[in-house]
């Protein structure tokens, strides 16, 4: 069941934020960070992209905060239909996922910022209140590496073959990449091992890789590389 915080009965009207993340103790802890900051306000949580559209629809939040990683529809499809639902909405991923393989798909896909949940709490505070501020949030990293893209393509990042994977196809890549085998990938993405196997036959065929032990070279070099 989604969890719905009224609004705050203060005189100045905090910033209102919805968390959307499967993991109940990751929402609580997000959720304890943000509201001891005295200026932000948690108005709802929900466990996954359907509950979220709903939340979102009811509640009319500033700002939501989206995990990749959820049952059912994955966090950037989720951040593409509210994009296209609601354009102006302001979303900051907030990610296990390593963001050398996912920040900018997530910003191209419509949030305004990405953060790795490992980061120090204040700078997950520190990007939220950029990107109610009108900012785009990233780290420097990231930003560094764009601006590098920018200058040698004259006018927009350059596409690498990764680009040509769909949002679930790209996580079970990276998945792969850290030594998953398919019945724990299946489990963590709450898939059967069959949609995972047919994911990965897709994988291969658009990388134009002949064999199963390619896919395995190929995704963990790429991952070692984005760490």
């Amino acid at each position: 069941m989604p969890t719905i915080r009224p609004r705050s009965k203060n005189v100045k009207v905090r910033p209102r934020i919805i968390l959307v993340d499967d993991h109940p103790v990751a929402r609580q802890g997000v959720r304890l960070l943000i509201e001891a900051a005295g200026d932000l306000n948690v108005c709802g949580e929900a466990p996954d992209a359907d509950v979220a559209m709903e939340l979102i629809s009811a509640l009319k939040p500033d700002l939501v905060v989206v995990d990749l990683s959820m049952k059912g529809k994955p966090g950037l499809e989720l951040i593409k239909d509210l994009k296209a639902r609601y354009e102006n909405l302001l979303m900051l991923v907030l990610s296990m996922h390593d963001e050398n393989m996912y920040a900018e798909r997530a910003l191209r896909a419509g949030a305004r910022g990405y953060i790795m949940k490992q980061e120090a709490t204040e700078k997950i505070l520190m990007a939220i209140r950029r990107i109610l501020a009108g900012e785009i949030y990233v780290s420097d990293a990231i930003a560094a590496r764009v601006l590098r893209q920018l200058a040698v393509s004259g006018n927009q990042p350059l596409k690498s073959s990764l680009d040509l994977l769909t949002d679930r196809e790209l996580e079970i890549f990276q998945f792969l990449g850290q030594g998953k085998p398919v019945r724990e990938i299946a489990k963590t993405l709450h898939l059967s091992t069959k949609t995972i196997e047919a994911h990965r036959e897709h994988i291969k065929e658009k990388l134009n890789l002949a064999s199963s032990s390619e896919l395995l070279r190929m995704a963990i070099q790429v991952t070692m590389e984005a760490g």
